[in-house]
């Protein structure tokens, strides 16, 4: 604060201490006040000549540099993906082991153009497209639990062994529990299933009422199991994604109620994914219960052997029939046999774990209830690598639709060629698609490795197995522009306008 009093000097005020800091003579404070303004609209322009170079800078490294759905004007492009491609056989080989080992093609494949790398037996670095499918893989399963009631959760990887001793499964799998001890002496496994944790948790609820039965709880974790010989892939692993849902019912009426609700999402998921499956009766291992079913997809080199009833289309896995019959116990028909792969399975578990951890809700007359469960899991990367197993060609990947990491690939035409004249055309086209095609943005992928020929990429794409290929070449050069539009999935190939581009890709679903 200041003034002027009327001998024309300045007084200033330190408003907080309401005392006078200095006095001085009212030319030489406005002299100084002048140069003060003068100081700080130099500093000002500086400052904004600073912000407008450091948003240029950054907008370049958010340019080469994002790991998320490109915004307007940046393309993804396949140049910066880390993703090892075209490994020569014998380093295949040399990762896995022998070549006996690769008997089985999806495997191969994911090996071959750099979907997974092996870390150890049985575990495997999953690469930036094989996580993408995944994930997606994992939003369709939460769309359709959640559908029916799941409520997701997260359960720790390391389980204290008194839980599974209470429930003798400590002893019960054996050498399959991959096991340790802390500093403390205190013993844990790594967890194949969470049967015990989560029963323990609900049970620490005391209060649970009827009301918010039936209770779906689900998460999607690592697993680990220590298989004696890990092979196949992701198909038989040391360590595993896996959806595995616990659910608590209020009587045995409705706990079966909820298990056919369950399996009726488990139906509709691999409908979307467009896999041929079946649900065949099994037995209940060491999970208990008193009924179980496994979603087998059929394949030649599954190892489960499951018998099917072509009349009345009943199904089961081998360990519970007696073979020497081979009659439908169903209809008295005959069964065939034939193998699969398990990618999911369901148990009826009633108050087996409930009963060990008191388990309890309180029914409409107060009375303290012990809880029907079941539970219900789902191999997630197994799922892949299934599909992948079951959909591809001996040399190139296919995928479910909702699963491929990149729904398009965008092929420019080669530098130096004679359609290189077509690159502004297609990347125009690009730009135009991100554009008016807001679902695919973050799924179109710009091949800008111009150094190699068309058919050279044209080649990685088809073992890469993206849905939709769009080509630049000599037609680009028309008028109007015609594109090569590969469809991967149903073997077509066309010739579009970017009209006909658009309204083909405008139809195209994401999860």
């Amino acid at each position: 604060m200041c003034w002027a009093n009327r001998h024309g000097r300045i007084h200033i005020l330190d408003p907080m201490l309401r005392t006078k800091l200095t006095v001085i003579p009212r030319d030489s404070f406005f002299s100084r006040c002048q140069g003060v303004m003068e100081g700080l609209l130099t500093r000002c322009r500086t400052l904004s000549a600073l912000a407008a170079c450091s948003l240029r800078h950054c907008r370049y490294i958010i340019h080469k540099c994002y790991h998320r759905a490109p915004g307007r004007g940046q393309r993804l492009v396949l140049s910066r993906m880390f993703q090892p491609q075209n490994l020569r056989e014998d380093q295949v080989l040399s990762l896995e082991g022998r070549a006996s080992d690769l008997t089985c093609k999806s495997q191969r494949l994911m090996l071959q153009v750099g979907l997974i790398l092996p870390a150890s037996p049985g575990c495997y670095h999953l690469m930036p497209y094989t996580v993408r499918a995944v994930e997606k893989l994992v939003q369709v399963i939460d769309q359709e639990m959640q559908a029916i009631g799941g409520q997701k959760i997260n359960m720790p990887s390391l389980s204290p062994a008194e839980l599974w001793r209470a429930t003798s499964r400590w002893d019960l799998m054996g050498r399959e529990l991959l096991r340790l001890r802390d500093r403390h002496g205190k013993e844990y496994c790594l967890g194949p299933t969470h049967e015990e944790a989560v029963t323990a948790l609900v049970a620490s609820q005391k209060k649970l009422s009827y009301k918010q039965l039936p209770l779906l709880l689900y998460q999607v974790t690592r697993k680990f199991r220590d298989e004696p010989r890990p092979r196949f892939g992701l198909l038989r692993g040391r360590e595993f994604y896996m959806k595995d849902m616990y659910t608590f019912d209020s009587s045995s009426e409705a706990a079966q109620e909820t298990y056919g609700l369950v399996c009726d999402a488990y139906c509709r998921l691999f409908d979307r994914l467009g896999l041929q499956w079946m649900k065949a009766r099994a037995d209940v291992g060491s999970i208990g219960g008193t009924m179980s079913h496994e979603f087998q997809l059929p394949v030649d080199i599954g190892e489960d052997r499951l018998v099917v009833c072509p009349s009345c289309h009943f199904s089961a896995n081998t360990e519970i029939l007696d073979l020497s019959q081979k009659i439908c116990p169903d209809c008295q028909g005959p069964l065939t046999e034939t193998k699969g792969i398990e990618v999911g399975h369901t148990f009826y578990l009633g108050t087996k774990y409930s009963s060990i951890f008191n388990a309890l809700f309180t029914n409409a007359h107060g009375e303290s209830l012990l809880a029907e469960m079941g539970c219900y899991g789902l191999g997630v990367t197994r799922i892949l690598a299934a599909a992948i197993e079951v959909l591809s060609t001996e040399d190139c990947i296919r995928w479910p639709r909702l699963l491929a990491p990149y729904q398009v690939c965008v092929i420019p035409p080669k530098k130096g060629s004679k359609e290189t004249a077509a690159t502004e055309i297609v990347e125009k086209l690009y730009d135009d698609v991100m554009e008016a095609v807001p679902q695919l943005r973050g799924e179109v992928l710009l091949d800008d490795r111009t150094h190699l020929t068309i058919g050279n990429r044209l080649k990685d794409a088809n073992k890469l197995g993206y849905p939709f290929v769009i080509i630049a070449g000599k037609r680009a050069l028309e008028d109007p522009a015609h594109f090569e539009v590969w469809s991967q999935n149903t073997g077509e190939v066309v010739f579009l306008t970017k009209e006909g581009v658009m309204e083909l890709l405008t139809g195209v679903h994401v999860v």
